[in-house]
């Protein structure tokens, strides 16, 4: 058979075979067989898990809120911001409400007769408070006769007290710090001591009107007659600023016991303070030689104002977060807000003469 006779036949084949209908298409294997279907159904029982019981929190009874905006300063404690400051003590008592000096019991105030001044600052605090340590240091008093230098002497105005001599000094002079009118001592002498450690708790020991912590900052000698004011020494809280003042009269004599107002541009407050007193005992700072000093202020703009010659005098300044603002008041030369000139020394050497030149 030839090649063209055979195609038609080919053809007529493959046509044939695919020619078929859709219904003569076997059915695909089921996926479950049909005998599986008639097989009895296997019950299924839930595990029911309980719930696990929700966490339980013991809080602790929430204290009193703090009645002020006090809170410990940021910088590191010992702290200058120019070379003449020196805020080189923490506070003494832990500050979660108002424990600072009236402006009666501050350093230089005069109480108790006329020729009897302050020479530190009270905190009134509730009997039994703890007493820290204002820098790190040693013991060298613990015990009653601290004003008086008598050791044992129960009837000492300061009663139980305790003195710290410093680690550190200033202008090359040892610094002291006390601590008077304890109802308990946690010290002994010689024991060193940290900055914030326990010495003691309030109490009401001595000449006093109530529990209360006397402290006072002292150099070069642990004696009476060599305090400052320690406003001046202490670090201000966060945000907070010391004001430092000297009023004089037209001989630059400073004016005793003048009641001085502080009143914040934008509050109700007013803050009374007083220059210092006349006695031995009241020194003012090497560098500003001041007869005010008023801390704790929080920074902002203040008017200072008091009574000159029957005449109400006033200026304005401003509070800076740890720093000291000092302002003068002079009769006639009015205010300034200039900081003090820097110290210069007592006595210049005398000019060497020249060197003779030797003659040829």
């Amino acid at each position: 058979m030839t090649l063209k006779r055979f195609l038609p036949i080919l053809s007529i084949l493959l046509l044939t075979a695919c020619n078929y209908e859709v219904g003569n298409v076997p059915p695909p294997t089921p996926v479950i067989q049909p005998e599986a279907l008639s097989q009895p159904e296997v019950p299924f029982e839930a595990v029911v898990t309980p719930s696990p019981q929700p966490f339980q929190f013991s809080l602790p009874t929430p204290g009193a809120e703090p009645i002020t905006n006090w809170r410990p300063p940021l910088y590191p404690v010992p702290w200058a911001i120019s070379p003449y400051d020196h805020f080189f003590f923490t506070r003494p008592i832990a500050a979660n409400q108002t424990n600072w000096p009236v402006a009666d019991y501050r350093y230089g105030g005069v109480f108790f007769g006329r020729n009897i001044v302050h020479t530190g600052v009270d905190i009134p605090s509730p009997e039994g408070t703890p007493i820290l340590a204002a820098g790190p240091g040693t013991v060298v008093w613990a015990g009653w006769g601290l004003f008086l230098e008598t050791p044992g002497d129960t009837t000492d105005p300061y009663g139980l007290a305790v003195a710290i001599r410093h680690d550190f000094g200033y202008n090359d002079q040892q610094l002291y710090t006390i601590y008077a009118h304890m109802s308990l001592m946690n010290v002994i002498v010689s024991q060193h001591v940290e900055t914030g450690e326990v010495i003691g708790f309030v109490g009401s020991t001595g000449a006093t009107t109530g529990p209360h912590l006397h402290f006072e900052v002292r150099f070069p000698n642990n004696s009476f007659f060599y305090t400052y004011n320690p406003e001046l020494w202490i670090a201000p809280p966060q945000g907070w600023g010391v004001l430092a003042g000297r009023i004089v009269n037209e001989k630059d004599e400073l004016i005793q016991q003048m009641e001085v107002l502080v009143a914040p541009e934008r509050a109700s407050r007013t803050f009374t303070v007083r220059t210092y007193g006349k006695g031995g005992a009241v020194n003012p700072d090497p560098y500003y030689q001041e007869n005010l000093v008023l801390g704790d202020l929080p920074a902002g703009i203040y008017k200072v104002s008091f009574k000159y010659d029957d005449e109400r005098v006033q200026t304005w300044v401003e509070i800076f977060p740890g720093q000291v603002t000092y302002f003068t008041y002079k009769n006639e030369e009015g205010f300034t807000v200039a900081r003090p000139p820097a110290p210069t020394l007592e006595f210049l050497p005398e000019a060497l003469p020249p060197t003779p030149t030797p003659k040829p």
